[in-house]
């Protein structure tokens, strides 16, 4: 059974102030999404499928494509503000994307099989890759509402520089997700506290949060084709609305359309949400090329 990689990589970066997806990080200038790729390839993914703008293309073909061919099967799904579902149009003041569940759902007509959908900017680690493809293994790509979430350890996803927003995860004794609560301008105070300013809440080291990567069958895609076009209906006209495929999953689980397991990984995770943080990535990577977890030249 084929397992594809869904690489969600069309963000702006306002808050890094680049193209972070194709920032380099590795010692031969690899980025983020570079280990990601030969993470899944090494776990036995055989595809996968990058979520970009149009205005990427170019770059991302020299960049990232040409270089991973003859590794894995590549293919290239567009967000742009005006694709959406037939009887919708795009306000002309859009600017930003529309949010994760909609870049997952402009690869409905590439993806046909079970995939993992994760961020680009963000380093899973490999032993992630692995619990998700063997837990693909026990679930056909024909299943219905069987899905996955690898989860992640909170102060182990903050930034030293500025704030981040994580889905809190609550999960229940047999290891199956409850529910996911998005939490914004989350950082630590003065006094070591983490806590979610905009909500006001102070939260746990040891909090298991959703750092986007989800482990799916196709039937997502019709499921999330409803929740899109919802969203719209109340949405449309509001610049910065988006629809978060955490969001989806938590109505997908209390409307008891979906399961989740979530999956044991001791795998670190880091990111680069600003400019500051990728000097923290490349000596990670630099680490770990050290460690011979990776080799020095990836491809």
């Amino acid at each position: 059974m084929g397992k594809t990689l869904l690489v969600l990589a069309a963000g702006m970066g306002s808050r890094y102030g680049g193209m972070k997806q194709l920032d380099q990080i590795g010692p031969s200038g690899e980025c983020i999404m570079d280990y990601s790729v030969y993470d899944a390839i090494e776990s036995g993914f055989d595809r996968v499928v990058f979520v970009i703008r149009r205005s990427f293309e170019e770059a991302f073909h020299e960049k990232i494509i040409r270089r991973i061919e003859g590794k894995i099967e590549a293919g290239l799904a567009f967000q742009e503000t005006d694709h959406l579902p037939a009887g919708y149009i795009c306000p002309p003041d859009r600017k930003k994307p529309w949010g994760t569940g909609h870049a997952i759902w402009v690869a409905k007509d590439l993806v046909t099989e079970s995939f993992a959908a994760i961020n680009a900017d963000d380093f899973y680690g490999r032993e992630a890759f692995r619990a998700m493809a063997k837990y693909f293994q026990s679930v056909k790509s024909s299943a219905t509402g069987q899905y996955a979430m690898c989860g992640y350890r909170l102060e182990n996803t903050l930034s030293e520089h500025g704030h981040v927003s994580r889905g809190l995860c609550t999960v229940d004794s047999s290891g199956m997700l409850q529910k996911v609560e998005e939490y914004t301008a989350i950082q630590k105070n003065e006094t070591g506290q983490i806590i979610s300013q905009n909500e006001g809440k102070v939260l746990e080291a040891d909090d298991i949060v959703s750092m986007n990567f989800w482990g799916f069958t196709p039937d997502l895609f019709a499921y999330l084709d409803k929740k899109l076009r919802a969203f719209l209906d109340h949405n449309l006209h509001d610049p910065s609305a988006e629809i978060y495929i955490p969001k989806v999953v938590d109505e997908l689980i209390g409307e008891n359309k979906a399961r989740v397991k979530m999956l044991s990984s001791r795998a670190r995770w880091f990111g680069v949400t600003y400019k500051e943080d990728k000097e923290t990535a490349r000596k990670a990577i630099q680490k770990m090329v050290a460690e011979k977890v990776y080799p020095e030249k990836l491809w």
